[in-house]
């Protein structure tokens, strides 16, 4: 006898199951040109990127470049500030400040951080700007595609090319000018006496560039990029979206300028398909909410343009959140927003005063491990110790050595030591105790180096003081 309520599902199976080719090749995208509100905002946060970007590395900061990864040094450089291994900490926490301004900014306004101020939708565009200038408009490039190979065809395509290489070399050498000072690394390139390191990673970053920009594009953001997968995790239905809106488009369908679509039974779009024509990854956004989807509102203008012409109402594609499209209102200061405000705060505070208040000296102190202790002729005890010692400042500091935890210890060697800016000195240091001082075979004793003009600049290192064991 037959399952009743297996026979409600069979029966109930769509009679035509789509399917998916994941090998399938790619369609390649002839984006139209529009300018608009959105897109003004977007040159306006992208340039300042862009020079900012190619710009610091070579600015001076003194005798140094403002910014350098020294990465045989073990030294970075951020304007004024100098960073070392042991600040790494640091590091983590401001990438998880990133992380989480991130989030909070997404369940605020969706994917703006993609649509406007991501590297590669930055660098998409130059390469989209560079080929429309080369190839001409969206129906002149799908023209030149698929006419035959000719002079003109191939002068228009070495020059788009020539300069995605051009953008992506200047990217690549920029990005090594950030861990080899780029003054002295765009010498040795032109000069072709770069050395192996150099030249290889400028080349692969170069490559990488141009490979991303240039052919993979919307891959990157629909297949590469992990946030485009976990967003709608944090959206919810007061976030912003790019949205159309179906109950004021629907039904859609062309007609004249001076019709009245409301008597033909038409909504306000027109069916022109410029909002597809224009998008980067291809989507038609009055599918509905889709990951593919970038939030760089160039559908938004495109769409306006078009209402502007037809004298109706701007707002068919916009920003707007789920709450909104059903009639209601968008809820701005909600528990979600205000707790995301309220920790990254806290956390932004946090990582300030840890920057700001941190100590640029570094001690430690390790125990000679080939012998625990040794004993002179008259009976004394001593310890050997190597100190490291590194001034993280940036400038020359005289630093005096004290020990505490051992009362009557005499100190062998050498307690004051002037360093330079950013050096490491490794200091040979032994303690000597009359016998019968201790009463235990270990004490717990405690190195300082204080810098001799600001006392505020002390580390200190623990370690111990070994005896025989009577």
């Amino acid at each position: 006898m037959r399952d009743p309520d297996l026979i409600d599902v069979q029966e109930a199976a769509p009679a035509e199951v789509a399917e998916m080719d994941l090998y399938q090749r790619r369609e390649k995208i002839y984006t139209r040109k529009i300018e608009g509100f959105y897109q003004r905002i977007r040159l306006y946060t992208g340039w300042p990127l862009l020079l900012g970007y190619f710009l610091l590395p070579w600015l001076k900061w003194g005798d140094r470049p403002a910014v350098l990864f020294d990465l045989p040094a073990r030294k970075f450089h951020i304007l004024g500030l100098t960073f070392w291994p042991q600040d790494f900490p640091l590091l983590a926490f401001l990438l998880i400040i990133a992380a989480f301004a991130l989030f909070a900014v997404t369940v605020f306004a969706g994917r703006v951080w993609c649509g406007y101020t991501c590297p590669q939708t930055v660098w998409t565009s130059i390469f989209m700007w560079i080929e429309q200038k080369a190839e001409g408009s969206r129906n002149q490039r799908m023209k030149l595609d698929k006419a035959p190979w000719s002079a003109e065809k191939a002068l228009r395509k070495a020059a788009k090319h020539g300069g995605w290489l051009f953008v992506a070399f200047a990217t690549g050498m920029t990005f090594v000018g950030y861990f080899y000072p780029i003054r002295e690394l765009a010498t040795e390139l032109f000069t072709l006496s770069a050395g192996p390191w150099q030249a290889s990673w400028t080349v692969f970053f170069t490559c990488a560039t141009y490979i991303n920009a240039g052919w993979m594009r919307e891959q990157v953001c629909t297949h590469m990029c992990p946030y485009a997968r976990f967003q709608s995790v944090m959206f919810d239905r007061d976030t912003l979206i790019v949205s159309y809106d179906p109950g004021r488009g629907e039904p859609r369908g062309s007609r004249k300028r001076d019709a009245d679509h409301r008597a033909l039974g038409l909504g306000d779009c027109i069916d022109c398909e410029l909002c597809v024509q224009v998008c980067p990854t291809g989507i038609d956004i009055r599918d509905g909410l889709q990951y593919e989807c970038i939030g760089c509102a160039l559908c938004v203008d495109a769409c306006d343009s078009v209402m502007d012409k037809m004298e109706y109402p701007r707002g068919l594609i916009r920003y707007t959140s789920e709450h909104q499209l059903e009639g209601g209102t968008t809820h701005w200061l909600r528990p979600r927003m205000i707790g995301y405000a309220l920790v990254l705060c806290t956390m932004v505070g946090v990582f300030a005063y840890t920057l700001f208040s941190r100590i640029p000296v570094e001690l430690n102190a390790i125990r000679d491990r080939n012998q625990l202790y040794t004993t002179t002729a008259r009976g004394d005890i001593d310890n050997v110790y190597t100190l490291h010692l590194a001034n993280m400042a940036e400038r020359v500091h005289a630093y005096r050595i004290s020990v505490s935890g051992l009362d009557g210890v005499e100190v062998i060697g050498n307690t004051q030591y002037t360093l330079d800016a950013g050096q490491v000195r490794e200091l040979s240091l032994r303690l000597r105790m009359p016998p019968g001082a201790l009463n235990k075979p270990s004490t717990p004793i405690e190195f300082h180096a204080e810098a001799t003009d600001n006392p505020r600049q002390r580390a200190s290192a623990e370690s111990r003081f070994m005896m025989p064991i009577e």
